[in-house]
């Protein structure tokens, strides 16, 4: 079962740029990557057990913005570990979901939201050529791939002229698009093994139509 697998290979810790939010993160990434695959079938990589720079600058902001999400509708869209959405419960944001297409992902995020006391709702689909209205659309790092951001740019500004606030969490990944508007910058602390790197400088952006 994804959830037992997620309790069993990771350990609840704070967050470094967060610290009011508990997540369950990875000691060793490539160990867990080994591990999700030990059934013989290829696996994404576990996205879902690090707090990654772009979502820890989203949930900051969040957090320190409360009014941005109080009693909205929020989409964490590419939730990963569920970090964002976990943080936009605590500020007063309802209903939450958290929205991946990785089973494991979406275990990640429902068992954050558990051990936060928040309660954040799940849906494991692509919904990137879907128009269901949220009042706000969050996303923390999902520029790192051109097929990524391609994808993903169209359907938040299409988020965006249907009224939603839409936020992008970005540490200047090679794919995030011009045009943006800046709201805050942050310098956020960051798994050294992952990034080389011991702080990525991270930007939250706010997409437009």
């Amino acid at each position: 079962m994804p959830l037992d697998f997620v309790r069993a290979h990771t350990v609840l810790a704070h967050v470094p740029f967060v610290p009011e939010v508990l997540l369950r993160q990875a000691e060793e990434p490539i160990a867990l990557w080994e591990a999700t695959e030990a059934g013989g079938a290829s696996q994404p990589p576990p996205f879902w057990a690090f707090a990654w720079a772009g979502g820890q600058a989203l949930a900051r902001h969040v957090l320190d913005h409360p009014e941005l999400v109080h009693g909205r509708s929020v989409l964490d869209l590419a939730t990963g570990s569920g970090l964002v959405a976990v943080a936009a419960a605590k500020a007063g944001a309802a209903p939450v979901t958290a929205n991946d297409i990785d089973p494991y992902s979406l275990a990640a995020a429902r068992a954050n939201a558990e051990d936060n006391r928040v309660s954040v709702d799940t849906i494991e689909a692509d919904l990137l050529d879907t128009d269901d209205k949220y009042g706000v659309v969050l996303a923390g790092d999902v520029f790192y791939s051109r097929e990524m951001a391609g994808r993903v740019l169209p359907y938040l500004r299409r988020a965006a002229g249907r009224g939603s606030l839409v936020l992008v969490g970005d540490p200047g990944r090679a794919y995030a698009p011009e045009g943006l508007i800046p709201r805050a910058t942050y310098d956020v602390p960051v798994n050294e093994a992952l990034e080389s790197c011991a702080f990525r400088h991270t930007t939250v952006w706010q997409i437009t139509a």
